[in-house]
């Protein structure tokens, strides 16, 4: 698996893991702070659309299908990409900014050929 999470990127995503299932526990009224959810992954993927055709998404996801997905331990984060969008991320970088000029995730993918003016999608 050749797709990268940044140690930065990872712990961003845990803290957003916690926060999900402490909001949840507090939802379902259990007390202990502790959500009864399943195990939530970091879901990547690739799919169509924007100006170039191409566009990454990042979600929590519990679920996993077996047969179309593949599951990876990233620093302690448990990624699923499906094997379609797989092809598609090979080398890609997933990182996080927290910065004056921007706070958030991206991807870098080094097989985007060009990218839309916004830079929200691209083409393969």
């Amino acid at each position: 698996m050749s797709l990268i999470l940044t140690e930065k990127a990872a712990s961003a995503v845990q803290r957003h893991i916690a926060e999900t299932q402490q909001a949840e526990a507090a939802r379902e009224g259990n007390g202990s702070g502790v959500s009864t959810l399943k195990k939530l992954y970091l879901r990547v993927r690739v799919v169509g659309g924007g100006c170039s055709g191409f566009q990454n998404k990042l979600d929590l996801d519990p679920d996993v299908n077996e047969k179309l997905d593949e599951v990876f331990d990233m620093h302690g984060v448990p990624v699923v990409v499906d094997k379609r969008s797989l092809m598609y991320l090979e080398g890609a970088k997933i990182d996080y900014h927290d910065d004056l000029n921007r706070t958030g995730f991206s991807i870098t993918n080094p097989n985007a050929k060009g990218s839309c003016g916004c830079g929200s999608s691209y083409s393969m």
